[in-house]
């Protein structure tokens, strides 16, 4: 029991020392100043932010495991770069299943779902409203895949937080406009329409939500070198 103690409180520490490097590579490559495709060399990273390269590999895990980034054996990692038809599958498959998603959650909610629901979509308004785009992408994520966890289907739940995450990162780099992470009447309305049990409601906002998430996106292939590492993360 005390070496798992031990183990468990090493990865605590552990944790909080590449969170926040996470997060600074996350907000970079949200806000567009680490382009799709840019190389994050370990050393570099190392040296950029004084930590050992087995922190920086943590963040960068945690980067490839929300499809924020990918790692390739021997070649190393680089900023995600979803193609303009991979997008739309993503964004085809979530059609089809999150409408269904929706209409169980609606049959399945309970007040305290419904509370949880509306307390996400302040944190998400809050997001938004402070300019935190990064974050509201991310509390828009989290907000469907709570619709699934309600929802009670595992099979279902694994898929929506498969794709969400993935959209998630095709959402920061091809938004066209910065109320496309989800707007506040959609999401809204969902919660009304998932508390009055009105399934068939919920699957059609949804349907037509996840539409309006797709037109909001600029699809073409748009790919910009960046520059100096140190530079684009501003530390």
């Amino acid at each position: 029991m005390l070496t798992v103690l031990k183990e468990e409180d090493h990865d605590e520490k552990l944790a909080a020392r590449w969170s926040p490097i996470y997060c600074g590579l996350r907000d970079a490559i949200v806000s567009h100043r680490l382009a799709p495709g840019t190389k994050l060399p370990e050393d570099e990273l190392a040296s950029i932010y004084s930590v050992s390269r087995t922190i920086i590999r943590a963040a960068l895990q945690a980067l490839a495991h929300d499809r924020l980034a990918r790692l390739e054996p021997n070649r190393g990692a680089f900023v995600a770069q979803p193609s303009k038809i991979e997008a739309r599958e993503v964004f085809e498959a979530r059609a089809l299943i999150e409408p269904k998603v929706a209409a169980l959650a609606a049959m399945a909610a309970v007040p305290s779902d419904i509370a949880q629901l509306r307390r996400h979509l302040e944190k998400e308004h809050e997001a938004l409203q402070a300019g935190r785009d990064s974050d509201a992408i991310m509390l828009s994520a989290r907000f469907h895949v709570g619709i699934a966890e309600i929802a009670a289907h595992s099979v279902f739940s694994k898929f929506v937080r498969d794709l969400v995450s993935h959209s998630s990162l095709i959402i920061a780099l091809y938004w066209k406009r910065r109320d496309a992470t989800c707007e506040k009447h959609a999401h809204h309305a969902l919660v009304d329409a998932i508390e009055a049990r009105r399934s068939s409601e919920a699957a059609d906002l949804m349907t037509s939500h996840l539409v309006d998430l797709l037109s909001g996106l600029d699809l073409t292939d748009k790919v910009e070198k960046s520059d100096n590492l140190s530079d684009l993360l501003r530390l």
